[in-house]
């Protein structure tokens, strides 16, 4: 799997218009996904992992590095529409990023977006393969192969906190585009208008 830097052309090209917007929409997704209807997190998992190769690269780290590793998904309306999965070096998650140790259900940007002391890396975007940590886990989350062997789309960024970095990667389930459209028909002014 290639991350690339979300403004390449050739990406671009393979992307409807609505997916392309998708995937670079700043701000929070928490706060578009509640724009969209009901909004629900289900933590998947919480726990001490070894870094995969990519993660720790993107993160200046060795390859297995000891991270603290969070793993949700999120629905609305009792729609799946976003798996995502966040690691930091573990010594980060006692002390720069201790505050994802307790958010239990509660989002992750509730402790990102109005810290000063944060700021976030460009977006990386790119097409799942089977196999990679996040493909598997949208793949449990959406109990359907179906909507896994048609390719899902991804973005991560780095936020940076003191000097420790937090990645996090985010999978757009297939229920996020239907959701999306449905909302755009409905407010007749295109995707990006209520986010």
């Amino acid at each position: 799997m290639q991350w690339n830097p979300y403004g390449p052309e050739a990406i671009q090209a393979v992307l409807s218009p609505e997916q392309w917007q998708g995937l670079g929409s700043p701000g929070s997704l928490t706060d578009r996904l509640r724009r969209l209807g009901e909004f629900r997190l289900c933590v998947r998992e919480e726990r001490t992992d070894a870094a995969g190769d990519d993660e720790a690269r993107a993160m200046g780290l060795a390859p297995g590095a000891p991270c603290w590793l969070r793993e949700v998904a999120m629905s609305v309306d009792g729609v799946e529409c976003v798996a995502a999965r966040s690691l930091t070096p573990l010594a980060a998650s006692w002390d720069e990023w201790r505050g994802m140790r307790g958010l239990s259900e509660r989002p992750l940007g509730s402790m990102l977006y109005d810290d000063p002391e944060v700021w976030r890396s460009p977006f990386e975007v790119a097409r799942l393969t089977a196999g990679s940590a996040l493909f598997l886990m949208a793949g449990a989350v959406t109990q359907d192969a179906g909507a896994t062997s048609s390719g899902l789309w991804a973005r991560r960024s780095l936020f940076w906190r003191r000097a420790q970095p937090l990645l996090v990667a985010e999978c757009f389930l297939p229920g996020f585009w239907v959701l999306s459209a449905r909302a755009s028909r409905s407010d007749g002014a295109g995707y990006g208008s209520g986010y």
